[in-house]
């Protein structure tokens, strides 16, 4: 049976009494006129049916909208659409409300996330409901390419969005989609401040190395060498001792090999000497000596006010290098993080070995959260490998701690969404505006703005007491106690000599007797 209607004709199969040979147009509600901009209202956008596509028996479904048409769909909006979030609890982006009462929903929860989600919604017009992911985790991919995590809620449509600091990596973002990145980072490392070491009794030694003292002693034991040798061959240094015996043949010289010691220790402690050279080559030698005790006394003086009150910090890792190259320090990163997964997947070779290091560790290396892993940085030898971000945030809070090094990789967190989603772009647009209107930038300053350390930044020079300059006093008691020693063993040398003189005399005086008597 066939006949034409309003349509066009109109034909019934025989058998079945279904119709046959008739076109579909399939059509869609879109929203056309102007985009809707923060702040504005609605009534500029207006919705109308647009034809997308066409359908019949003969030759199937042809689309005909694809891409020339800009409207969007009805179906794509984010107003008043009630969107689920996964996010998981991480200072400062994602933590419990403190309240005397209690909360429920979502005013359960602040921090940068929460309110990066209410400035999307005020945009975009969505409601959100936040849940936090039942495993605690991000997201990572096992052996049988199973997820876990965030990333899971949204491969299984848990979730609509996953607001967290969740990072844009390469194999997530084969699973999920994300976002344009709201914060930039890179992978750091947490690590405690070392104790502060006070200088010690002897620190007064310190400004110039062990190297440098002993070059200073071997160079002030040759130039008393050299002098004594020049002072020896020059004719200008030896003198007549009795100017009144200009004939007489004896003749001294004042530079014997002590009194060169002696000239160039007094030089070497600003103090000089008796002992002034005359002729012109041991003079050089001099002037050359004492410049050189210039210098050397001007930069140890330069630098002992700083050595003496300054308390040294020193740190045993200054980069990703030198833990790589220790065992000592025990180190690693949250479990099935990306920053775990940064190293699992590295092939550059210093961090191919720390992954080496961490997999042979994991019970012990690997942590289940950050607040586990910087408590194990405050209370054991553990370095944590973490975000750039978080380290800041942490180490504005606890002056205890400090990040080592510069970044390893640069990365950033993106919103996440199921594979496929229409609300990714808007979400991404969003951001955007958020970014030029200076929003994140002014988020960010809020929640990681701390109290900061005043103890380092108001630290004052302190008076320096016996633990600082102690080791001058031993130093001076040695050479009291070494001149008593001296002294007592010029005395018995002295004795001897005279001793002896005195039986050589007496030997001669029993001679002389002797030779007299047997004359007579």
């Amino acid at each position: 049976a066939r006949w034409d209607g309003l349509t066009g004709r109109i034909t019934f199969n025989k058998t079945d009494g279904l119709r046959k040979d008739f076109d579909l147009d399939i059509i869609s509600l879109k929203e056309e006129g102007t985009e809707k901009a923060a702040g504005e209202v609605s009534k500029h956008l207006y919705k109308v049916w647009k034809k997308i596509g066409i359908w019949n028996s003969n030759s199937g479904l042809n689309m005909t909208d694809g891409n020339k048409d800009r409207s969007n769909n009805i179906t794509d909006s984010l107003a008043n659409r009630t969107l689920i979030v996964t996010t998981i609890l991480e200072e400062p982006y994602v933590m419990y409300r403190k309240s005397d009462k209690p909360l429920y929903g979502n005013d359960r929860f602040e921090g940068y996330c929460l309110d990066l989600l209410k400035e999307l919604s005020n945009i975009l017009g969505f409601i959100y409901d936040v849940k936090l992911v039942p495993d605690g985790k991000y997201g990572a991919q096992n052996d049988k390419g199973e997820w876990n995590g965030m990333v899971k809620e949204l491969i299984d449509h848990k979730a609509d969005l996953a607001v967290a600091p969740l990072t844009i990596t390469y194999v997530r973002e084969k699973v999920i989609d994300f976002s344009k990145p709201f914060m930039t980072l890179g992978i750091s490392i947490l690590y405690r401040k070392p104790n502060g070491t006070n200088p010690g009794v002897f620190s007064f030694l310190n400004p110039l190395s062990p190297d440098i003292w002993m070059y200073v002693l071997l160079a002030c034991l040759g130039v008393s060498c050299v002098l004594f040798v020049i002072a020896r061959f020059t004719p200008y240094e030896w003198y007549n001792p009795h100017p009144c015996n200009p004939d007489s043949d004896v003749v001294e010289n004042n530079f014997t090999l002590l009194n060169s010691f002696w000239f160039g220790v007094g030089a070497l402690m600003q103090q000089g000497s008796e002992l002034m050279p005359k002729a012109l080559s041991t003079r050089i030698v001099g002037g050359i000596w004492w410049f050189f005790t210039l210098i050397i006394i001007s930069s140890y003086t330069a630098n002992l006010a700083a050595f003496l009150t300054v308390e040294r910090m020193e740190s045993p890792i200054d980069s990703a290098d030198d833990l790589a190259k220790q065992t000592k320090i025990e180190y690693g990163a949250v479990r099935d993080g990306s920053t775990m997964t940064f190293f699992k997947k590295s092939k550059i070779s210093t961090y191919e070995k720390m992954w080496a290091f961490m997999s042979s560790r994991q019970q012990t290396a690997l942590v289940k959260n950050s607040d586990e892993g910087i408590q194990r940085v405050l209370t054991t030898d553990y370095a944590l490998l973490m975000e750039s971000t978080s380290i800041e945030y942490v180490t504005q809070r606890n002056c205890n701690l400090t990040q080592i090094g510069g970044l390893i990789d640069s990365k950033g967190y993106g919103v996440g969404t199921p594979i496929g989603s229409p609300y990714r772009d808007k979400i991404t647009i969003a951001i955007l505006q958020l970014q030029e209107e200076g929003k994140l930038h002014m988020m960010k300053e809020k929640w990681w703005r701390g109290n900061g350390c005043p103890e380092e930044d108001n630290k004052e020079a302190s008076a320096l007491g016996v633990e600082n300059i102690g080791g001058i006093f031993i130093v001076l008691a040695a050479g009291l106690v070494l001149s008593v020693f001296v002294a007592i063993g010029e005395f018995i040398y002295k004795s001897r000599k005279n001793n002896d003189i005195e039986q050589v005399s007496h030997h001669f005086l029993r001679l002389g007797s002797f030779s007299l008597h047997y004359l007579s």
